[in-house]
C-alpha cells in the first residue's frame, strides 16, 4: 500500500520480531501499554481453535425441511397476477440499495425500458429483510444513504435506523419511477442465453418468461439467510425464527423495540455478529432469561449518535456527497484524501476511521524517510492500538471480569465486520442475562427443549438464529438461481474454483449481463459507494450500446484471465482476506481455498479507490479495452 497519510515518512524503523524473526521489540514497541509479541501470539491461538475443516459446509442452506425460515413475514398483500411472457432492454435483478443505484443511473441516462425483480415485497433489500430490533446501520447516514443530493434529502441523525433506510428505499424507488413495470413478491430460478436472438430469458418462480436484452446482476452479499448445521436443529420443539425474518407476532414490538410477547420466555441467540450485537439488548430487557451463546466475540466501539446539525447541512456545497464518501473511503484504506487537503479527513469522528487516524499518527511518530517494507510494522502496532482500545472498553463496561474477558476480541480490525453500539456490552450486567461462551468451538448440539454446550443444556422456550447471509458460498447457492450461458455454458460451472471475470462486471461467455458487487471490484465498508461507481459505470456502458446500436457485448477470455490474476496477485494490507484472521465470512471460514483468492475484491480493502480509477480509464474516449462488441 503506497502511504499518502503521513507524508514523507521513510525513516527505518526498529526491528519488531513479527517481521525479523526474533523476541526482541523495538524502542517504540517498549513504550507500548500492550505486549505486541504477546497479542500475536494471542491472536494465532484463537485463529487456530476456531479452524474447522468443514468451512463454508458448516452452515445449513435453508432448503427442504428448513425452507419455512425464508418465507416472508412482512407482506401484507400478497401480489396476484398472471405469468409474463414479454420484453424489455434491461432487467435489474435485485431491489436493494446496489439494484436501486442500477435503475436510478440508468434513468439518469435516459434509459427508460427497465425492469427490476426482486424477491421481496418491496425496495431495499437488506434493509427490507433485516426488521429485527434495533437494525440499523453502523456507517454514518450522510456517506451510507445513497443520492442524498440527488432527492434534496438529509438524515434528521448521524446514524439511520432500518425502519429509515428502508423509506429512503423508497424513496429513491419512487423519484426513479422504478416502481413502473416492477416485479415484486418474484424470485429468479434461471436465466438463459438465446444466442439466436440476443437476449436473455429471465424464469421465475411465478413462470415468467421473460426476455431482455441486457441483464444487471446486483442481488447482494447480504440477501440469503443460513443457518448453522448444528446436530439435532430440526429437533428443536419450540418457537425458533432467523433475525432476518423476525416473528413480532411472537415477540411483540417492532424494530424500536417493546417485545412484551416476551415477557416470561427464556430465550436463546445464536451468533454474536453485527445483528446480535444489535438486538441482544431489546432482547435481553424484554425476556425472563436470555442466553447468548457465543464462537467468536466481535469488537464493539463506541456508536455516539447524535441530531444532524442543520446549519452545517445548510453550508455544503454541491457535490458533497460524494466528495465525503470518497474522503471516507480513503482515509479507512490509508490513501489519505483530496491531495493538499489531509485535514479535510478530520471531519469524521468515529470509529471507523479511528483506524486510519492512529496509523496517520503513529507515521508522523515514526518521523521522515520510513522504507516501504517498514510501513507495514507501523500499521501493525497502530492496528494492535485500536484492538485494544475495543478490549479496554469491555473492561470499562461490564462489570464480571470473567464475561468481560470473554467479550474481547483477539484479532486484527477488519477481521470481522467492526460494530457501533452502545446497548449491547452494558446489557452482559444484566441479572437476567447469560454470556455462553463456547470458547470458540461453537454449540455442541440442540435438543428438543434446549442447546447443549460443553455438556450442559440450556432450556429455552425460543431460539433466535442471528447467523447471517450466504456469504462466500457458490454464486448459485447465494444467489438462488443459475446463469446459462454460451453452448449451455453454467455459471456455477464456470466459478466452480472461484470467479472469473473482467472488472467483476464481466465473464467471459456472458454476454449483455453484468454484474455490480465487490468480488474482483471495489470493497469499502460504505458498501453503497462502490455500488453506485459500478451502477455508474455500467449506466455509461449500456447507453453507449445503445447510441451505437451494439446488441452484443462480452470480454474476452485473455482480457478476464488477466483481470483475475491481477486481483489474485494484489497484495493488500487488510487483513480480511489473510491467513491470520479468525474465521468468518470475509475470509471462506479460515480455509486455504482458492476461490478466497479469486472471490476478493480488487487489492482487498485497500483497492477501492484505485479500482474506481480504472472504470475512469477504461471509459476514457469509448475505447473500451477487453470487449467485443457487435
Amino acid at each position: 500500500m503506497v502511504n499518502m497519510i503521513g507524508g514523507d515518512n521513510k525513516r527505518a524503523l526498529d526491528k519488531t520480531p513479527h517481521y525479523q524473526g526474533d523476541d526482541k521489540m523495538s524502542t517504540h514497541a517498549a513504550k507500548e501499554a500492550f505486549d505486541p509479541v504477546a497479542l500475536r501470539q494471542r491472536y494465532d491461538e484463537e485463529r487456530v481453535k476456531r479452524l474447522r475443516p468443514d468451512g463454508n459446509q458448516q452452515y445449513q442452506e435453508m432448503k427442504g425441511d428448513f425452507s419455512y425460515f425464508l418465507e416472508d413475514p412482512y407482506v401484507e398483500e400478497p401480489i396476484v397476477r398472471e405469468p409474463l411472457e414479454d420484453e424489455v432492454e434491461v432487467a435489474i435483478i435485485g431491489g436493494g440499495l446496489g439494484g436501486l443505484l442500477a435503475g436510478a443511473r440508468l434513468r439518469e441516462a435516459g434509459i427508460e425500458d427497465i425492469r427490476m425483480i426482486e424477491k421481496g415485497a418491496d425496495f431495499g433489500g437488506t434493509w427490507y429483510w433485516n426488521r429485527y430490533p434495533g437494525a440499523a446501520c453502523d456507517i454514518e447516514a450522510y456517506t451510507y444513504l445513497p443520492l442524498l443530493e440527488e432527492l434534496n434529502f438529509m438524515p434528521p441523525r448521524k446514524y439511520c435506523d432500518a425502519p429509515e433506510i428502508l423509506d429512503h428505499s423508497r424513496r429513491i424507488a419512487e423519484h426513479y419511477r422504478l416502481y413502473d413495470n416492477a416485479c415484486l413478491q418474484t424470485e429468479v430460478k434461471e436465466m438463459i442465453w438465446d444466442e439466436g436472438t440476443r437476449r436473455w430469458t429471465i424464469h421465475t418462480d411465478r413462470n415468467d418468461k421473460i426476455k431482455a436484452r441486457f441483464v444487471l446482476m446486483v442481488n447482494g452479499p447480504l440477501n440469503r439467510p443460513k443457518l448453522p448445521g448444528i446436530k439435532g436443529i430440526s429437533n428443536f420443539k419450540g418457537h425458533t425464527f432467523h433475525t432476518s425474518r423476525w416473528d413480532y407476532n411472537y415477540t411483540g414490538g417492532n424494530a424500536r423495540g417493546g417485545l412484551t410477547g416476551l415477557k416470561g420466555k427464556r430465550v436463546g441467540i445464536i451468533g454474536t455478529g453485527a445483528t446480535a450485537v444489535q438486538c441482544v439488548a431489546f432482547v435481553g430487557k424484554s425476556a425472563e432469561q436470555l442466553y447468548v451463546f457465543q464462537r467468536t466475540p466481535s469488537g464493539v466501539d463506541p456508536r455516539n449518535d447524535h441530531d444532524t446539525d442543520m446549519e452545517w447541512a445548510a453550508s455544503l456545497e454541491p457535490g458533497w456527497q460524494k466528495q465525503r464518501q470518497k474522503d471516507f473511503t480513503a482515509i479507512l484504506t490509508g490513501r489519505g484524501g483530496r491531495r493538499g487537503e489531509i485535514d479535510q479527513l478530520d471531519q469524521f469522528d468515529d470509529a471507523w476511521v479511528e483506524m486510519g487516524k492512529i496509523y496517520r499518527r503513529r507515521m508522523r511518530e515514526a518521523g521522515k524517510d520510513v522504507p516501504k517494507e517498514e510501513v507495514a510494522k507501523v500499521y501493525e502496532l497502530a492496528n494492535f492500538e485500536k484492538m485494544e482500545n475495543i478490549r479496554n472498553r469491555v473492561d470499562d463496561i461490564v462489570k464480571d471480569k470473567d464475561v468481560a474477558e470473554a467479550l474481547k476480541p483477539y484479532y486484527a480490525f477488519m477481521c470481522k465486520r467492526p460494530c457501533l453500539d452502545d446497548r449491547y456490552l452494558p446489557t452482559f450486567n444484566r441479572d437476567n442475562v447469560e454470556l455462553v461462551d463456547t470458547k470458540g468451538l461453537g454449540v455442541d448440539a440442540i435438543t428438543e427443549t434446549g442447546v447443549i454446550v460443553d455438556g450442559k443444556e440450556y432450556e429455552v422456550d425460543c431460539l433466535i438464529f442471528a447467523t447471517g447471509f450466504e456469504v462466500g458460498t457458490d454464486y448459485t447457492r447465494r444467489s438462488g438461481y443459475n446463469l446459462i450461458g454460451v453452448d449451455g455454458l453454467s455459471l456455477e460451472e464456470k466459478w466452480s474454483k472461484g470467479m472469473i471475470s473482467y472488472y467483476g462486471i464481466h465473464s467471459h461467455d456472458f454476454p449483455n449481463c453484468f454484474l455490480i458487487g465487490n468480488g474482483q471490484a471495489s470493497f469499502t465498508a460504505n458498501y453503497p459507494d462502490g455500488l453506485d461507481e459500478g451502477a455508474k459505470h455500467i449506466a455509461y456502458l449500456v447507453k453507449y450500446f445503445e447510441e451505437n446500436n451494439i446488441t452484443r457485448v462480452d470480454t474476452t477470455e485473455e482480457a478476464e484471465t488477466a483481470w483475475s490474476a491481477e486481483v489474485v496477485g494484489t497484495k493488500a494490507r487488510g487483513p480480511q482476506g489473510g491467513s491470520g484472521c479468525t474465521p468468518g465470512y470475509y475470509n471462506l471460514e479460515g480455509q486455504h481455498d482458492p476461490r478466497a483468492r479469486h472471490n476478493q475484491p480488487y487489492g482487498g480493502m485497500m483497492g477501492a479507490n484505485k479500482y474506481f480509477e480504472k472504470l475512469e480509464e477504461f471509459r476514457e474516449g469509448n475505447k473500451m479495452p477487453g470487449l467485443v462488441v457487435s
